[in-house]
């Protein structure tokens, strides 16, 4: 019997993934990797991950991208001494269903680095097979927040992203039914301060030059828009069971304060770091233990200025419309989510101006029907799909004017 924490990663060429990777590298006394999967657009890198970190198993959620996967897997372990029995190629499993499989794969700790809805499944497999779930895929409580709750036990599901990290190290310093508010920081993205004309005629690029995180594209542009936030808002309700009164928003352009938790005494209890995810990551897959070394500190010995500034909710909407999405209930956060995704693309693609991101989610969210608590992952699917076709409509609409 191994002291090594098992750990699988979903979304192991991601942002999140290779970050994490980099933990285990750091940390091999007390990890250890057994699978990894990611959807198959980087199957060199894939292929590397997992010989180099000896996985049993690899998920490539995209069955074309199988046959490609599986030839790298043999040229990375014959470069690392297949041959001579020093490397050996793992178990590969492939299509829809693989990165649900590999979620239920047994293991201590399933980190889910998934981008988007899709990782809903994954999540609802992790639990119900009993394993911790160090969650990064917001949008399984925005879309399924229900669902995750009803399967996840007590100390089950710990988040990763860094602000509701920060959140859960703060509420340690008091009783939940002592709690005033929590307060979730934003950077502010690379329009802080812009009004509603200057955003007018941002372009990807710009959307894309986030000023102190390093994130993929997709969350990128959503801290651009504000809609990483908005998630971040419901996924604190969710998380933390604290009503959408008693969330705030505050603008913080250093990244440095991840968020903080105010009791009802008028203390506010912060948590500090330079912005570096592998804190956060490091710190859940230790969970409820700390990493050493997981990423550096704050260097007190140098000056520094910490701004705080309230949110400009005329220029950046897309808290507010979380929230009434958030206090509507039922499936309208997974509305809200799958609205922005389509219209993240189109704006990507050049079909869509910058602006019209938050405005298609209104339109989406003022035109849905009520879709009612979810039972299952097809009423979120079904939610979502009528979501998503709604968000192309009014694309095709705003283009052909």
């Amino acid at each position: 019997m191994t002291d090594l924490s098992e750990i699988v990663l979903l979304g192991s060429t991601g942002s999140i993934g290779t970050q994490a990777i980099d933990i285990v590298r750091a940390n091999p006394d007390r990890f250890r990797v057994v699978g990894i999967g990611a959807g198959g657009g980087n199957p060199a890198l894939l292929a590397e991950q997992a010989i180099e970190l000896g996985v049993d198993v690899v998920a490539v959620a995209d069955a074309k991208s199988v046959e490609d996967v599986q030839l790298r897997l043999f040229a990375a372990a014959t470069k690392a001494g297949w041959t001579s029995g020093d490397a050996r190629i793992p178990k590969l499993i492939a299509g829809r269903r693989a990165m649900t499989e590999l979620a239920a794969w047994p293991c201590d700790t399933v980190l889910n680095g998934i981008n988007g809805s899709i990782g809903l499944e994954p999540t609802l497999a992790a639990l119900k097979a009993g394993r911790q779930v160090a969650l990064a895929n917001k949008e399984s409580l925005v879309a399924g927040g229900p669902l995750v709750r009803e399967l996840a036990k007590p100390g089950q599901l710990v988040p990763v992203d860094s602000e509701h990290s920060a959140l859960a190290q703060c509420l340690r310093s008091g009783a939940m039914e002592r709690v005033a508010k929590l307060i979730l920081t934003a950077s502010g993205g690379p329009f802080r301060g812009k009004n509603r004309e200057q955003l007018a005629e941002v372009t990807v690029d710009q959307a894309l030059a986030h000023p102190t995180w390093a994130m993929g594209p997709v969350v990128t542009i959503n801290s651009a828009t504000m809609v990483n936030k908005a998630l971040e808002v419901i996924e604190a309700h969710e998380l933390f069971g604290v009503d959408y009164e008693r969330l705030e928003v505050v603008v913080h352009p250093q990244s440095v304060i991840h968020s903080m938790v105010e009791f009802t005494d008028g203390s506010t209890i912060a948590q500090a770091s330079p912005p570096d995810m592998r804190l956060p990551i490091g710190h859940a897959l230790a969970w409820p233990d700390r990493l050493p070394g997981s990423a550096k500190p704050v260097d007190w010995t140098k000056a520094a200025d910490w701004h705080f500034e309230p949110l400009d909710e005329t220029a950046f909407p897309a808290v507010a419309l979380a929230k009434a999405a958030g206090r509507a209930g039922g499936l309208m956060p997974a509305v809200y989510n799958a609205a922005n995704e389509e219209a993240v693309a189109a704006f990507r693609d050049g079909r869509l101006p910058f602006l019209g991101i938050v405005d298609t989610i209104e339109a989406v969210l003022a035109a849905s029907p009520e879709f009612g608590r979810p039972s299952s992952v097809a009423d979120v699917l079904e939610a979502e799909n009528w979501a998503r076709a709604c968000a192309r409509r009014l694309v095709l609409d705003a283009s052909e004017r």
